[in-house]
């Protein structure tokens, strides 16, 4: 192996700790490849998120948005510029290719300003800490 100080105890180790083998066969092909096909550490292997831990996931992800468009109602305006800035920022340029995901997510992060936005202007905010 290139520069790299191998001792005899070093194989067994290494056959029992799936990211071992990860890094070393990644060394040994001078970081070209890495093993996908190896199990996730502790032996747990990769497979496809099940239909419970999917509605799981959307129940957080909708905790989270509305927990934090209820900050937002009382989030400076520069902050809330801050946020359609970094929006626009993460929106394709000229000359680069389009992602869906981040169009979509440009637009989440607006959609959630607008939301406080209507909030504020229905009177609902929070008390103000001092």
């Amino acid at each position: 192996m290139k520069g790299t100080m191998v001792d005899n105890n070093s194989d067994a180790l290494t056959k029992n700790n799936p990211l071992a083998q990860a890094l070393a066969g990644w060394e040994n092909k001078d970081g070209d490849t890495l093993h996908t096909d190896l199990p996730c550490v502790d032996g747990v292997e990769q497979t496809e998120m099940t239909n419970v831990e999917l509605v799981a996931l959307r129940v957080r992800v909708i905790a989270l948005e509305n927990v934090l468009t209820s900050l937002l109602v009382n989030a400076a305006d520069h902050q809330l510029n801050l946020i359609r800035e970094m929006a626009d920022y993460i929106s394709p340029r000229p000359g680069y290719t389009p992602h869906p995901l981040t169009i979509h997510a440009a637009k989440h992060m607006i959609d959630l300003v607008d939301r406080s936005t209507r909030f504020r202007s229905h009177g609902v905010r929070g008390t103000e800490e001092a």
